[in-house]
């Protein structure tokens, strides 16, 4: 079915034509027109199914017979990169109408964003931290608010926005259209779900949560000590356009990026200690084809959309199944296809196994060949002054101990033994689901 079957304006179908977009995904023949029929929707809706622009859409159609001048629609995200992302969308697919909105999240001045509320722009983007600051202030009124979204709803669980949440929801007309979405549904969210809506159209609630089905997954099994290596030769081999690698922390973050620049990658890094300016100079630099590799980690991660991202790299493993379809969500986008790859070391053996009970199926193992998995003795060494440096100790052997050297240079603060190069037992990772790299998909 088209989109011109649901009933847009002229003007929301051009910007659709502008897009590229040919056909509606799944969710958006579900949500499109619930949301046109002034109906709340409540989806559970994995990263990259096109939901945006399945609230999207019949907010800015039901704006377009609305009075100006008063702000009518609140959308609520967990981060600012999501921010920022929404409202860039919401101008991409309204950019022949009339419809003005804004993004208010922190890091950034709050004087361009007072400027909005005032002059009330037809939509409002916002992190509710942010939200709330303004909220000290008569000018931050929402009594005109007619559509609420709520957007990755349990990533602000998650992240403890549900106090926050609630208390902007004592500042909105009881009397509203509320779309929900989240990849998730666990017992908080149906809650404040069932809090906020009123007979809603439930779309996709009894769904398995599953990555995308053009994505294609593998797992690399390798020692701790050459995870950036083996990152450094993945990316070398020119079958990686551009990848997203996710690390658990942000000082590991740093180092990624900072290991693959010294090697001649074009890399940047994004999370929480960064300015918001700095982000932004990240994003926009990967987004425009600057930067090979945007190393991140999963907080500031959030809202990253990239068309025709071709690599998903999980440098540390993700911490549950959720968090897992998350991560790789970010390729593969609205049908399309990408690769996710997943380094492991035996220690996340068990871990891994976990998320692969989650998805029910076992991930294919992929060997690279000629790539050396020996961790050296000066690996182990350097790993090991590096975490007594960490702990407030000198190691012996003085500041020679303490140089970070290049196999090392992923931030890891493991322990390691001292004594003779120890090599990586590759038969022990391999099992009848082991695939050589030559011959998974580029």
């Amino acid at each position: 079915m088209p989109f011109s079957s649901f009933g847009l304006h002229a003007n929301l179908l051009r910007g659709v034509k502008d897009l590229g977009f040919a056909q509606p995904t799944p969710i958006q023949k579900d949500a499109i027109p619930a949301g046109l029929a002034g109906r709340d929707v409540l989806a559970c809706s994995a990263t990259g199914s096109g939901k945006t622009a399945a609230f999207v859409l019949p907010i800015l159609q039901r704006l377009m017979v609305l009075p100006r001048g008063t702000t009518r629609t609140l959308i609520l995200a967990p981060t600012r990169e999501l921010a920022a992302q929404l409202q860039e969308h919401i101008c991409e697919l309204g950019q022949h109408t009339p419809i003005t909105s804004a993004a208010i999240y922190g890091g950034v001045g709050m004087g361009p964003q007072r400027q909005a509320l005032e002059r009330g722009v037809d939509i409002i983007v916002a992190t509710p931290g942010r939200l709330l600051d303004h909220f000290q202030y008569r000018y931050a009124d929402m009594t005109g608010i007619t559509m609420l979204v709520l957007d990755e709803a349990d990533r602000m669980l998650d992240m403890g926005f549900l106090p926050d949440i609630r208390r902007i929801l004592q500042r909105l007309p009881q009397e509203r259209q509320t779309y929900f979405f989240s990849a998730t549904l666990p017992h908080e969210i149906v809650t404040l779900a069932h809090e906020m809506l009123d007979q809603p159209v439930a779309i996709n609630l009894q769904r398995q949560s599953q990555p995308a089905s053009g994505i294609t997954q593998n797992i690399y099994p390798v020692p701790h000590l050459r995870k950036s290596p083996l990152l450094l030769a993945l990316v070398q081999s020119g079958s990686i356009r551009s990848a997203l690698v996710f690390t658990r922390t942000k000082r590991r973050a740093d180092r990624v990026a900072e290991y693959l620049k010294r090697n001649g990658i074009a890399a940047a890094r994004i999370h929480g200690d960064r300015t918001q300016a700095q982000r932004t100079q990240a994003m926009e630099g990967f987004k425009r084809g600057r930067y090979q590799v945007l190393v991140a980690t999963d907080v500031a991660a959030r809202g990253i959309d990239v068309d025709a991202l071709s690599h998903v790299i999980n440098y540390d493993m993700p911490g549950s199944t959720d968090d897992y379809i998350h991560r790789v969500g970010r390729t593969a986008r609205a049908e399309a296809t990408g690769d996710a790859f997943t380094f492991v070391t035996p220690e996340e053996e068990h871990d891994l196994r976990a998320i692969e009970q989650g998805l029910a199926r076992t991930l294919p193992r992929v060997v690279v060949p000629q790539f050396d998995y020996t961790v050296a003795e000066s690996d182990a060494r350097a790993a090991a002054a590096r975490t007594s440096a960490h702990n407030g100790h000198r190691p012996s052997g003085g500041r020679q101990g303490q140089r970070h050297s290049e196999s090392g240079g992923n931030g890891e603060r493991r322990s390691s033994r001292s004594g003779s190069s120890r090599a990586w037992e590759q038969p022990a990772w391999e099992s009848r689901h082991a695939t050589r790299h030559a011959a998974s998909r580029a």
